[in-house]
């Protein structure tokens, strides 16, 4: 049983932490080898339910470089050598061994509540200060940028924490955007999603039973499922806002309704039964007015949430995480930072290529790369290696050419469609 640190001190640190998942973790743990003195501020007690569970490869680099990929591995977590997706009869499997940019070909899919306590325990036995069930309610700038951060523990006593820099982990929090007023809506069409984990009695065996599937039921609305090395299987439903509401009755009643919708799975999972109530989070894009400021800057969810459907959740927190744990420490030592350039240019880059691939798939035009028959290798090795995270990679036409290269394909294969329809 984990001993949580919650003694309410003032205190004065290099670098505040706003959130113990993958992205404040991450921060942590390398500004922590630097030698900065870090203290991480976490709302919830760990272990907790969050979803995204599913990884990308491209993660992998960052839990590599700030040392905190031997603890993941020693839990024996699924691993995830690609995905699959279903529609209408037709497979698409990618496989990132075979992806256009060299990197990581595997990584896992978890269930985040052990997940990330692997990540926070690690940190603790590393000597990072974490306190639990901690919840920021406000946050002063002083004129050197300093901040003054108050906060408050289950208790409701408060205290204040004193910190050079902020970083902004709290995902869906979104603790300076709030307090900041920096939220803004997002790009991207509302859509909302539910979802359950079972326990599943009869998981098949093999390939079909550990293979994550997306199971596409409609151009808008598709089906996940994310078997764990627990015997445990995550399953969850996407689309638009009022598709989900137009299913009546309890969460419970909701969510059986949906299952009836997916042929492929319903049979499988049709008397299985819900390990909590199903969970729902509705128009779940998020974006925000600026990713950094004068004394702080906010990664991860906290910053933008575009969709779960390529999983880039995960990715783009550590990305982030990290990026500004090195930035944040440059500052520290005195070296200048271009803020706009080495980090929101940066991070915008990775998240404009996804965005695309987010609304190219709701427009129904990257489902026709993905379905249409034969496949092209090439162009699946180029979109694999954006899915496995690899979306700075300017050698791969599908992320430079990212805002057409998806249309243009897909209208080129509709064109063939319909001249193959008229010779018949």
């Amino acid at each position: 049983m984990q001993i949580y640190n919650n003694s309410m001190n003032n205190i004065n640190v290099d670098v505040l932490i706003i959130g113990a998942g993958p992205s404040g973790c991450v921060s942590a743990s390398y500004l922590h080898t630097k030698g900065i003195n870090v203290k991480v501020v976490e709302k919830s007690s760990f272990p907790r339910f969050v979803i995204g569970e599913s990884l990308l490869p491209r993660c992998m680099d960052h839990f590599e470089e700030v040392d905190l990929l031997e603890c993941l591995k020693e839990k024996n977590f699924e691993v995830k050598k690609g995905a699959r997706f279903l529609k209408d009869n037709v497979v698409c499997n990618f496989d990132f061994s075979k992806k256009h940019t060299e990197g990581w070909d595997w990584t896992w899919q978890v269930p985040r509540a052990d997940f990330d306590k692997t990540l926070t325990d690690e940190l603790i036995k590393k000597g990072v200060d974490i306190d639990f069930n901690t919840e920021v309610i406000d946050v002063e700038f002083n004129k050197d940028n300093s901040s003054i951060t108050t906060v408050k523990n289950l208790e409701n006593e408060t205290s204040t924490i004193t910190a050079k820099y902020i970083i902004d982990s709290s995902g869906y929090g979104r603790v300076l955007p709030r307090i900041l007023q920096l939220e803004k809506p997002s790009e991207l069409s509302k859509h909302s999603s539910i979802f359950n984990h079972i326990q599943e009695t009869n998981k098949p065996k093999g390939e079909e039973g550990s293979l994550i599937t997306f199971d596409v039921l409609d151009t808008q609305v598709w089906f996940w499922v994310i078997p764990f090395s627990n015997g445990t299987t995550s399953i969850g439903f996407v689309g638009p806002t009022e598709y989900i509401d137009s299913f009546k009755g309890s969460p419970e009643e909701k969510m059986k309704e949906l299952l009836k919708t997916s042929p492929y799975f319903y049979n499988r999972f049709k008397d299985e039964d819900f390990l909590f109530s199903p969970k729902i989070i509705k128009n779940f894009s998020k974006s925000v007015k600026k990713l950094y400021g004068d004394g702080f800057v906010i990664t991860g969810n906290s910053a933008e949430f575009l969709d779960p459907v390529f999983s880039s959740g995960v990715t783009f927190a550590t990305e982030s995480g990290l990026l500004a744990a090195k930035l944040v420490h440059k500052e520290l030592i005195n070296v200048s930072v271009n803020w706009e350039k080495e980090y929101v240019n940066y991070i915008k880059d990775g998240v404009t290529v996804f965005s695309s691939y987010v609304k190219e798939w709701y427009t129904g035009n990257l489902q026709k790369l993905f379905f249409h028959r034969p496949e092209n290798p090439e162009i699946k090795k180029q979109i694999c290696a954006v899915l496995a995270g690899y979306v700075w990679d300017k050698t791969n036409p599908f992320v430079t050419k990212h805002n057409r290269i998806i249309k243009t394909i897909a209208y080129l294969l509709e064109m063939e469609s319909n001249k193959k329809e008229k010779q018949f």
